[in-house]
C-alpha cells in the first residue's frame, strides 16, 4: 500500500492502539516498524522484567510465612518462563493483530520525508514512499541514555535489552543508576544468581522522583539482600580486561570488577535530535494539521499505560477530524501525575503529585502518613511486613494531590488511589468508601483517620 488514510511509524504498544482506534473509526491505516511489532515494552522491559521479578516476589512473600519453606531458584525454568512471555522474540502474533484491525504492516525504518509522507527503508535496502491522506503519527519509542564516560562504549555496556534477555546471569555484576530500571534488574539478577551485586547511584538515594521513604525503604530491602548501594559515587573510567571482566574506576580512585555492567541511568526520545516532540492536547504536533506524536517520543510520560492513553485520544482525534469534528476528549490525565509501580521489594507505587511537587507548584499541602504494618490485613501476610503510606492533600479544596505507597504487594493498591486523584474526589466521600477488613487496603481508613475525618 502507498496511501493510506493514516500512516503510523512505531508498533509498539501506542502505535498499535493508535491503530485499533483509526481502524475502528473506519479509516485504513498502515504501521510501519523496523524491528519487532509490540516494542520495547513486550520484548525487553516491562513483561520479561516482571517475569524474572515474579518469582524472587513469591519466594520473599513465602519467606515472610512461618512453615513454609522454598528451595533453591530453579534459574533454567525462570528463564524458560521469561522466553515464553517473550514469545522467544516472535512478533508474528502481534503482527497478526495488527493487520486484523484491520491495518496493514510494513517492516522497515520509516522517516517523515515531506508533508504527509513516510519514506519506508526496507531490510533489504529498497525505499518506498508511502503517503497519508489523514495524518502521520509518530510512535518511535525512547532509546537509553549512556553517559560520557571514558571507555564506556568501548566496554560494551549491557542495556536494558541485555539484562531483560539474560541468557546466563553473570555471578558479578555492576549497576549503574538508582532509578526504576536499575533497582528493578539488581534485584531480579541478585536474586538469580549475581551475587555480588554493586550499584552505583550518582544521587543520594534510590528512585529520587519518589517520596524519599520509598527509597529508603528499598535500600534497607537491597541491603539486607546483600546488594551493594554506593551513593554519591560517580565513574570516570571504564574498562574491559581480555577476560572480560569489567573494570569501573570511580572518581574517588576506588576500582570496581564485575563480569558484566548494566547501564541504566535513563532514556531519552527516539526523535531525530533525541529530544521530546511537542504536541497538544490532542497529541498533535502544534502548526501542524496532520502530524501527531505518542508515547515516549513525545516526552510526557515515558510508561506504557501512558503511552497508551495517549494513542486512544490521539486515534480518536483522528477519526473525529476525518469527520470534520473537533475531538471531545482531550489529554487530561498527564496533568495529574500518572500512575507507577516499581515492581521490586518491597513494591513501590505512586500517583499524582509528591509533597515537594506539589508545595513547588504553590498548592496549600498538608501530608500524612501511616505505616502500613500496623494495618489488620498486613499482619495476615507474614512476619516482618514493612511498609508505608503518605497521601498529599490539597487543603484548600480538600482531594488528594498524590499517594504512594511501599511495600509488600502494594501495586494492587495503586488503581483506587489512582481513581481518587484523577477525579478529585473529596476526602468527606472518601470516608464513605469503606475499605474490607482484613485487607491492606484498610491503609485508606488509616490515612483518613489520620487526616483527621
Amino acid at each position: 500500500m502507498t496511501e493510506a488514510d493514516v500512516i503510523i511509524v512505531g508498533a509498539g504498544p501506542a502505535g498499535e492502539n493508535v491503530a485499533g482506534r483509526v481502524a475502528a473509526g473506519g479509516l485504513s491505516c498502515v504501521v510501519v516498524e523496523s524491528h519487532l511489532a509490540g516494542g520495547e515494552c513486550s520484548y525487553y522491559a516491562c513483561m520479561p522484567s516482571k517475569a524474572l521479578l515474579r518469582p524472587m516476589e513469591l519466594a520473599d512473600e513465602v519467606g515472610r510465612l512461618p512453615g513454609l519453606e522454598l528451595g533453591p531458584v530453579d534459574v533454567a525454568k525462570v528463564l524458560a518462563r521469561r522466553d515464553e512471555v517473550i514469545a522467544h522474540l516472535d512478533d508474528s502474533s502481534q503482527v497478526e493483530w495488527i493487520t486484523k484491525q484491520p491495518a496493514t504492516f510494513v517492516r522497515g525504518s520509516g522517516r517523515v520525508s515531506g508533508e504527509r509522507e513516510v519514506e519506508v527503508t526496507a531490510p533489504d535496502g529498497s525505499v518506498t514512499t508511502v503517503r497519508a491522506r489523514r495524518a502521520v503519527v509518530l510512535a518511535t519509542g525512547s532509546v537509553p541514555v549512556l553517559p560520557p564516560i571514558k571507555g564506556l562504549a568501548e566496554a560494551r555496556p549491557w542495556g536494558s535489552r541485555e539484562a531483560t534477555t539474560v541468557k546466563e546471569v553473570p555471578a558479578r555484576l555492576i549497576v549503574l543508576g538508582g532509578g526504576v530500571v536499575a533497582c528493578e534488574m539488581a534485584q531480579a539478577l541478585h536474586a538469580l544468581g549475581a551475587g555480588h551485586t554493586t550499584m552505583i547511584v550518582r544521587g543520594g538515594r534510590l528512585l529520587e522522583r519518589n517520596e524519599p521513604f520509598a527509597g529508603e525503604l528499598l535500600a534497607e530491602s537491597m541491603r539486607g539482600k546483600g546488594i551493594e548501594l554506593l551513593f554519591g559515587a560517580e565513574a570516570s573510567e571504564v574498562s574491559r580486561a581480555a577476560d572480560g571482566t569489567v573494570r569501573v574506576t570511580l572518581k574517588d580512585g576506588r576500582t570496581l570488577e564485575a563480569d558484566k555492567l548494566l547501564v541504566a541511568t535513563g532514556r531519552k526520545p527516539a526523535s531525530h535530535d533525541g529530544r521530546p516532540i511537542e504536541v497538544d492536547e490532542s497529541l498533535r504536533v502544534p502548526g501542524s494539521d496532520w502530524l501527531y506524536a505518542v508515547g515516549d517520543v513525545n516526552g510526557r510520560n515515558l510508561l506504557t499505560h501512558m503511552g497508551k492513553y495517549q494513542a486512544r485520544i490521539c486515534g480518536d482525534a483522528i477519526v473525529a477530524r476525518a469527520r470534520g469534528q473537533e475531538p471531545s476528549v482531550l489529554d487530561e490525565a498527564d496533568k495529574y501525575g500518572a500512575p507507577q509501580v516499581v515492581f521490586t521489594d518491597p513494591q513501590v507505587c505512586a500517583v499524582g503529585r509528591t509533597e515537594e511537587a506539589a508545595r513547588a507548584e504553590g498548592f496549600d499541602v498538608r501530608v500524612v502518613e501511616y505505616d502500613l504494618g500496623q494495618v489488620s490485613g498486613a499482619h495476615l501476610l507474614g512476619d516482618g511486613y514493612q511498609g508505608r503510606a503518605k497521601a498529599v492533600v490539597d487543603e484548600g479544596r480538600k482531594v488528594l494531590l498524590g499517594v504512594t505507597f511501599a511495600g509488600p504487594g502494594v501495586a494492587e493498591l495503586l488503581h483506587a488511589a489512582t481513581i481518587a486523584v484523577t477525579a478529585e474526589v473529596p476526602l468527606e466521600r472518601l470516608w464513605h468508601a469503606v475499605p474490607a477488613y482484613p485487607t491492606v487496603s484498610e491503609i485508606w481508613l488509616r490515612l483518613l483517620e489520620e487526616y483527621g475525618l
